[in-house]
């Protein structure tokens, strides 16, 4: 280690994503407790809207613009303080954190030769307000360690209220708009931090696919149960 990161780990020791802890060391984001913690989504789930299970209307991404979708955590627990670290601190190491563990746990299949990523952007306001683009930090780490590039072919409209703790029917009426910054790719991978009710999500597939986009795919870090 660098003789000033040293110092600096020193000053101001390296702290855990989630519980805010110290942890061992400067290149880990989770102490061994957090990390042991992560609410994993294991064992079979719908490749249409990443549920383990459907509730009594069945698949709510039965009729969805985007093909399929996948997220490797529940959103609760220590998942869903690595997501507010990242939404709200604009914490560098939660979207490379993030970032890592999509790339090392997501079906080789999401993203073909080909594809793209393409973030979901932020409201303009929000992100004039926040500084920064949460969805643009985690796919901006994403395609470090995939490789894969970026689409910037997406831009929000909408000024539709913010969406953290709003229920079921008040995210599937809130208007979501997006429009075309450019051409879409043929084939897109659509990047986000949370899957609450995939209502975004449908959003941002349907413009890309009414531009010409032929294939898309969700992927995000958290699905909401």
């Amino acid at each position: 280690m660098p003789f000033t990161a040293s110092l600096l780990g020193l000053i101001a020791p390296p702290t855990c994503l989630a519980c805010g802890g110290v942890v061992p060391a400067a290149s880990s984001s989770l102490c061994p407790a957090c990390r042991a913690h992560l609410p994993w989504l294991r064992g079979p789930r719908c490749p249409r809207c990443a549920l383990p299970r459907h509730r009594a209307g069945g698949c709510p991404a039965a009729e969805a613009a985007f093909e399929r979708a996948w997220a490797p955590l529940a959103h609760r627990g220590v998942a869903r303080d690595v997501v507010a670290a990242l939404k709200i601190r604009a914490a560098v190491p939660a979207a490379r954190l993030m970032a890592a563990q999509l790339a090392a746990g997501m079906p080789r299949d999401l993203l073909p030769p080909g594809a793209m990523l393409v973030a979901v952007p932020a409201q303009p306001a929000r992100r004039r307000r926040r500084g920064y683009d949460p969805a643009q930090m985690l796919v901006g780490a994403l395609a470090a360690r995939t490789r894969a590039p970026v689409s910037g072919c997406l831009r929000r409209v909408d000024r539709a209220g913010r969406q953290a703790g709003a229920g079921r029917a008040q995210r599937r009426s809130a208007r979501i708009e997006f429009v075309l910054a450019g051409p879409p790719p043929e084939r897109v991978l659509i990047v986000d931090d949370v899957h609450t009710t995939g209502a975004t999500l449908e959003a941002c597939a349907r413009v890309l696919r009414d531009g010409g986009c032929a294939h898309s795919a969700a992927l995000t870090y958290t699905r909401a149960l």
